[in-house]
């Protein structure tokens, strides 16, 4: 067993978080915790970390981890030995199995998981218990991207790599707010275009902090990514720009895919009315891709996210393929992943419908696998998809489920519906290393504690095909266990324990590796042959590699399709003609806006990690929805303001962001708050479960929605030492501070209320408060050991920046007496330095600090990184800063 010393150097490991698969140097401090800087040596990012990352040391603490087993002892959970809780998981299952064959048990997995644990589980319920039903919360990332690769390409490969990003004239970003989602790629885009004069286009529904860096913006409908694709198609044939030999000699369905493009849009007239666009910005664009040899298109979960997702992926395929631009350096098209395990669970067959190592289900992939696993009840079909696979549960066809590392009852599409299945299953087991999120508390019935970042060890995959060590540097707490390793001790007590005998990581990694080199003559994209014999200690030691490594190969391959040989099974590619593009749900009177979802830039998923960190809270601290400045105008709607979301399915009250950056009839909500951290706030609930045929990813762009204005008497927050919910603050979200718990808040309740429920909290005598019924203001504070211990604003007016104040003067160790004055008058104490909201989340610097900078000359992005930081790191925040500086510009030019 390794064995942690307090004093121990930096270990080099990988980023948790999105697809980039950034290198990470953690050095920890003796304490439990760490210093986390970026790790030079690592390809993916060269040192740099996005504010995620940077924040990570703030997210190590032990607090709502899940440490022991735990069994439901009726409506309660009860600590169990891991004896009793793996004996009951695999009972449970047999009992299942025994009643309602395979087929009714199911396994939800994650992203977040490592290649091993991944392995370890699929190979388990395909390949021993079999039941085909694995999936993934991958599914709703990037399961149209898989599903169009394999159309086109035969098997699920990237074509190019990062380097293409440097090294590309042109690069197209499709659906990407790469700036907030993948700042450390977005930083590599801007240098190029600072350094070689690279043209950057962005499409976009949404003016984001990435449009912003365009040279050439497309604020496109949802939706119309298929019209404009196959007008450029289209564009590119009439224009002299398609590379004839090219498509002759490697691709096959040229001339009908180019019929459906025609169909669809047959001009750049008509490309632009379908894709809701001015038809120059179309000409510009298509002009600007026809010229521009070496292009990378990069698209993400714009795309992805869709009901015609893989067509959308596809029509961007053809323009690559049509004009040779793929497998060259700076030119390919590239999905640029989610999750930081998105590849790694493609690999092991972590999809429903895949088996193991990129192998589908074809009478002889079956056979292969079942000997090499020796596994004679392998499933022999395709099992559900994610959306699918609730479905069933709430018919009552599935009756067990184990989840690994993922909340589905925040992040599904129709969430209320897809907690509501949960509550119907016989055995429903959850591993994670949280005591409570939405999908525990939706009565779990085992609780298995498994190991977090920084306890663990294995391998990741990032976007550019690029496996990855993540290895421990901290001691595992309690009973904490690898995922692995908890699905092989079930295996063992169902009697399968001859075929998971893994006494390490390395050796579920060995056989991984193993399998995909398995009768493989190279006609299987996926081999990590080379890889199959490492010892221990070159595993440990294992530097990031590309896929695939072959047996007698010490170097992985950067680029495919070059030079065609695409893995089908006459080498070429195939052009896909595509669908009509049409959403599925339509809008109506009920129901007259698109609800568009996604993430922020310093929140991940549903918050169970970065929801830990002070530092993230502050940037967007509560969660809301943006609407153009003429829509809210005609709702009755104001910024700052509240207002209810509602669609078929379910309804969110959030805060109103009104901004031009929205396009007129549409929404947009970020997925991250669940009842954990936020009430009525659960996006997921409002999406509507639609899906694509061909891939199963549900839309969650284009959903059918309306908005109403809500009023509240009052607006607040409180800041306390322990956490507290008072019972009518009836719109509440938590927020993370270093010492104590934040509760942002709407009431509708009188003053006289707060004032007696602050009295209820027990006698103080260094306490002190103002009230003032007539302006509807009420503060309070108490004080010990002369810090504060609480406080309390109610007040009419937004209390955002009170809040940012008295945050800074919360986590002080002491106050003086004009700051103890401060925090009741909720203006600034006499010398104070007033931060303001936070911006660089990187190093912690407010709107307020950087407005002072501008007022005091600095008068570009370059002059206030040089006195405050702001923007150095990762990059994220330079959008709000170009903002600042053109503000006071145009202040000062009144």
């Amino acid at each position: 067993m390794q064995r942690f010393d307090p004093r121990s150097a930096a270990v080099a490991t990988t980023c948790p978080y999105c697809g980039v698969g950034c290198g990470v140097l953690a050095t920890p401090d003796g304490s439990g915790g760490a210093t986390i800087a970026g790790d030079p040596r690592h390809p993916a990012n060269f040192g740099r970390l996005c504010s995620k990352g940077s924040a990570l040391n703030e997210t190590l603490s032990l607090e709502g981890r899940l440490l022991h087993p735990m069994l439901r002892d009726g409506a309660q959970l009860r600590r169990a030995s891991w004896d009793e809780a793996l004996s009951e998981v695999a009972k449970g299952f047999r009992r299942v199995i025994d009643a309602h064959g395979p087929q009714a048990v199911a396994f939800y997995l994650s992203g977040q998981l490592l290649t091993e644990d991944y392995y370890a589980a699929n190979k388990l319920l395909k390949g021993f218990i079999g039941s085909p039903n694995v999936d993934t919360n991958s599914r709703l990332c990037m399961a149209s991207t898989v599903a169009g690769h394999k159309r086109a390409f035969g098997a699920d490969v990237v074509p190019g790599c990062y380097e293409d990003l440097d090294l590309a004239d042109l690069i197209v970003l499709v659906g990407s707010n790469a700036a907030w989602c993948h700042p450390i790629l977005f930083q590599r885009i801007l240098r190029n275009k600072q350094e070689r004069g690279a043209k950057l286009v962005v499409i976009d529904p949404r003016r984001t902090a990435t449009a912003e860096e365009a040279d050439l913006f497309l604020p496109i409908a949802p939706g119309g990514d298929v019209a404009l694709f196959c007008g450029l198609l289209v564009h590119l044939v009439a224009n002299g720009a398609v590379r004839d030999d090219y498509v002759m000699r490697h691709t096959e369905g040229f001339a009908q895919t180019l019929a459906a493009a025609r169909a669809i849009a047959p001009t750049i007239a008509a490309t632009a009315a379908a894709a809701g666009l001015r038809e120059v910005d179309v000409a510009a664009f298509f002009e600007l891709f026809a010229a521009t040899p070496k292009t990378v298109t990069a698209f993400s979960q714009g795309v992805n996210q869709s009901a015609q997702g893989t067509d959308k992926v596809d029509a961007i395929v053809h323009c690559h393929l049509a004009t040779g631009r793929i497998g060259e350096p700076g030119a390919a098209p590239f999905s640029l992943t989610g999750q930081p395990n998105a590849m790694g669970g493609r690999e092991v067959g972590g999809l429903a419908n895949q088996l193991a190592a990129h192998m589908g289900f074809s009478e002889a992939e079956v056979d292969r696998v079942r000997r090499f696993w020796n596994a004679p009840r392998i499933a022999t079909r395709e099992g559900l998809k994610a959306v699918q696979m609730f479905e069933a549960i709430g018919r009552g066809e599935i009756k067990a489920l184990w989840v690994m590392g993922t909340n589905p009852a925040v992040s599904l599409p129709q969430a209320d519906e897809a907690r509501a299945a949960l509550s119907r299953l016989d055995l429903f087991v959850v591993s994670d290393n949280v005591l409570s999120n939405d999908t525990i508390n939706a009565g779990a019935h085992v609780l298995l504690p498994a190991q977090a970042w920084g306890e663990k060890s294995g391998t990741v995959t990032n976007s550019e095909r690029r496996i990855s060590r993540q290895r421990a540097f901290l001691p595992s707490p309690g009973e904490a266990e690898p995922d692995w390793r908890i699905v092989g001790e079930v295996a063992a007590r169902m009697g399968f324990g001859e075929a998971f005998r893994f006494r390490s990581a390395a050796d579920v990694f060995r056989e991984h590796a193993a399998l995909s080199a398995f009768e493989n003559d190279g006609a299987r994209s996926f081999d990590i042959g080379g890889l199959a014999e490492l010892s221990g200690e070159a595993y440990d030691a294992l530097r990031p590699t590309f896929w695939p490594i072959r047996a007698g190969e010490t170097k992985g391959r950067e680029r495919f399709f070059a030079e065609g040989s695409f893995f089908t099974a006459d080498g070429k590619a195939r052009f896909v003609a595509p669908e009509r593009p049409a959403l599925k749900a339509a809008t109506s009177a009920a129901f007259p806006f698109r609800l568009n979802t996604g993430r922020i830039r310093d929140q991940w998923h549903t918050m169970t990690r970065t929801g830990k960190s002070p530092r993230l809270a502050r940037h967007l601290p509560s969660p809301f929805v943006e609407i153009h400045p003429a829509d809210a105008a005609a709702a009755g709607l104001v910024d700052g303001g509240f207002a209810r979301v509602s669609t078929r399915h379910g309804e969110c009250l959030l805060a109103v962001a009104v901004t031009e950056r929205q396009r007129r009839g549409e929404l947009f909500a970020p997925i991250h708050w669940s009842d954990e951290t936020a009430s009525l706030a659960r996006v997921g609930a409002l999406v509507a479960a639609v899906t694509d045929p061909h891939s199963g990813q549900p839309e969650a762009k284009a959903t059918p929605a309306r908005i109403d204005a809500v009023s509240f008497k009052s607006h607040g927050f409180l800041l306390s030492r322990a956490a507290l919910r008072p019972p009518f603050a009836e719109l509440a979200t938590k927020v993370a501070l270093a010492h104590g718990h934040g509760l942002l808040f709407a009431s509708n309740a009188g003053l006289e209320l707060w004032r007696d429920y602050v009295a209820a909290l027990g006698d103080r005598a260094d306490a002190a408060d103002y009230f003032d019924e007539a302006r509807g203001v009420y503060r309070a504070a108490r004080f010990a050991e002369q810090r504060v211990d609480l406080c309390l604003f109610v007040g009419r007016q937004d209390a955002r920046a009170a809040f940012d104040q008295a945050t800074a003067l919360f986590e002080k160790e002491w106050l003086t007496i004009e700051e103890r004055k401060a925090l009741l008058s909720g203006r600034a104490a006499d010398g104070a330095e007033e931060d303001g909201a936070i911006v660089c989340a990187c190093f912690g610097v407010g709107a307020k600090a950087i407005d002072k900078a501008i007022a005091n000359g600095a008068r570009s992005v370059a002059e206030i990184g040089a006195r405050l930081r702001a923007g150095t790191n990762c990059g994220s925040c330079i959008p709000e800063l170009k903002r600042a500086i053109a503000a006071a510009r145009a202040c000062c030019e009144e």
